[in-house]
């Protein structure tokens, strides 16, 4: 993981960036909302509908599916440091719901080259 301070990247960086990182084109006939909670203080979610995402910074009541995890975690997910599956495996990130919904978020919303250098600016 990022351990360098002068690189380090907020989550608040990585939410507000993932607007700009969907590929609609991944969500057609999709309907989903993922919760996200990242701390007792942290909760948001992203709602899909009509292949346009929306980042809400709340709790929803009735998400498909809520990951858990920490800061850290979530960080080092969005940049790719490690996978979903490796995450989940040693016990880094739990999941509520319909499960199989996660394994769409990487096509959902893809890594483009430069993110790093664009996020830590």
């Amino acid at each position: 993981m990022s351990d360098n301070p002068a690189t380090k990247i907020t989550t608040g960086q990585i939410i507000a960036k993932l607007p700009s990182r969907f590929q609609s084109d991944q969500a057609k006939d999709m309907q989903a909302v993922f919760q996200f909670k990242l701390s007792n203080q942290l909760s948001f979610y992203i709602e899909i509908n009509d292949q346009k995402c929306t980042i809400v910074m709340q709790e929803h009541e009735d998400p498909n599916i809520t990951l858990i995890m920490d800061e850290d975690t979530f960080v080092a997910l969005m940049l790719g440091e490690i996978d979903g599956m490796s995450a989940f495996m040693k016990g880094s990130l739990k999941a509520q719901g319909n499960v199989i919904l996660a394994t769409s978020l990487g096509k959902l919303f893809k890594k483009r080259t430069g993110d790093n250098q664009k996020l830590s600016s």
